[in-house]
């Protein structure tokens, strides 16, 4: 008996073992694949520096040359922190970051792990997703690989990659807490859809920055930190990404027309919900709840209380589905809905147009030249630098240390002659400005705080 009780002591002993050995071994392996996931996107995140001039009182006196002579020029700039990280596409290497680091911005400079700094360009940018693709020369970091943001599911590891607070290339680990959350704008101009929640540590610094799956593939783009309710009770875990196969549909548009066109029914809708198939005949699917005046919907004949269930045969389930069948489409496409309207199923032709207020988001940018980023004149542009004209251009940026810079051009200027030629719209900008060299003489006759002067480049 002795012997037997040494024998199931020795047995035990031994499967303790086993199972502390097991569990070991699987720590070590989670761990090594965190750390392989890593180094694997790391080395393509950069931090990204905007700088932005800033509009003052000392603005209005400093435009008295008198001032200028003897003070100087008074520092109106700021700069803000963001991260971003290196995708490939069309055979060229470009940096990805959130459009709010460096909208506006006069200048960009991007870092990298080793230190080496450069400058970028803008080169196109969707305040929709709230990203922006940045173009920097001889770009010689690896590239990123992108994953698949549908095929995340709650609970699985995420990593975030950034520079909070300035700190460079700062880790944090979380899983995916939530997917497809509709979040309010934090300038209250609507919502972000389908957004990753995730418990990784976000701060801000990080905004821009990839996270990655435990594969080490990115899966979304760091956008938005909760940090309050609205009753000012504190938040903590609780951060958002924009999913990075949305980011995939826009890229190509970004890089080649520096903006997103997207099309557009014209509807409000909701989902259908339990307990409204009895009325409506139908289990699922996006219920238009209005149609607007004049759109592609309203000339197709679709009303209120029409349930769409499909769109060109795809399943629509939801009121998600049927955003993302059409506002990735073409404008001026055709698309067959399937209808169930008063318990009947009906097809419903529909030409798509382009979503309007996409030309609000996002104007037409002319030709960057003399150190100037000007946009079309438009409402919001109109209401934010107080401008009563109904054409030009709007400088919104200058170069730091350029020579529209030290002429005197500001952020807000409406440029409604070059050279006493008129300038109605960026094709005219482009137009004129493309055949003049960098530096030649050019006169600029701009309107500012609705009165008009003119400002030489010599």
């Amino acid at each position: 008996m002795r012997r037997f009780w040494a024998a199931a002591l020795a047995v035990l002993v031994v499967g303790i073992g086993w199972a502390q050995g097991v569990q070991e071994a699987i720590a070590a392996s989670g761990q090594a694949a965190i750390k392989a996931a890593i180094a694997r996107v790391a080395p393509a995140v950069v931090k990204v520096e905007a700088t932005r001039r800033v509009a003052t009182w000392w603005d209005q006196i400093f435009q008295d040359p008198f001032f200028r002579r003897f003070f100087g020029e008074p520092d109106t700039t700021r700069t803000s922190l963001g991260s971003g990280f290196v995708v490939e596409f069309g055979g060229r290497k470009y940096i990805l970051t959130n459009y709010h680091v460096v909208e506006n911005a006069i200048s960009i400079v991007v870092t990298a792990h080793s230190g080496d700094s450069r400058p970028a360009r803008l080169l196109g940018a969707d305040d929709l997703l709230d990203v922006a693709v940045l173009s920097v020369d001889n770009l010689d970091l690896p590239a990123a690989p992108l994953g698949d943001s549908d095929a995340l599911e709650i609970g699985d590891w995420v990593i975030a990659i950034g520079n909070p607070l300035g700190f460079s290339h700062t880790v944090t680990l979380g899983i995916v807490s939530a997917l497809n959350r509709d979040v309010p704008r934090p300038d209250g101009s609507g919502y972000f859809r389908r957004m990753i929640q995730t418990d990784a540590a976000i701060n801000p610094g990080n905004s821009g920055g990839p996270l990655v799956n435990a594969y080490g593939e990115v899966v979304g783009m760091n956008t938005l930190i909760a940090r309050q309710t609205p009753t000012g009770i504190a938040v903590e875990g609780i951060n958002f990404a924009v999913p990075i196969n949305e980011i995939k549909l826009i890229l190509a548009q970004l890089v080649e027309k520096g903006r997103v066109t997207r099309a557009w029914l014209g509807v409000y809708i909701q989902d259908v919900i339990p307990g409204m198939e009895r009325q409506l005949g139908v289990r699922e699917g996006a219920l238009i709840t209005e149609v607007m005046r004049g759109s592609p919907a309203a000339k197709a004949g679709l009303r209120a209380g029409d349930a769409i269930v499909a769109v060109d045969g795809e399943k629509i389930r939801n009121s998600n589905d049927l955003q993302m069948a059409i506002m990735y489409r073409r404008a001026g496409e055709r698309v067959r809905l399937t209808v169930v309207r008063n318990r009947a199923t009906m097809t419903v032709e529909v030409v798509l147009e382009e979503r309007p207020e996409e030309g609000a988001r996002a104007p037409a940018r002319g030709l960057s030249k003399f150190g100037l980023i000007v946009q079309d004149l438009t409402a919001e542009l109109k209401s934010r630098y107080g401008l009563t004209r109904d054409s030009g251009v709007v400088v919104v940026g200058v170069e730091a240390g350029s020579r529209a810079y030290w002429g005197g051009v500001q952020v807000g200027d409406l440029i409604v002659e070059v050279n006493r030629e008129p300038v109605a719209s960026v094709s005219d900008w482009n137009r004129i400005v493309a055949q003049l060299a960098e530096d030649e003489e050019v006169l600029f006759t701009v309107i500012r705080s609705g009165r008009t002067r003119f400002i030489l480049l010599p």
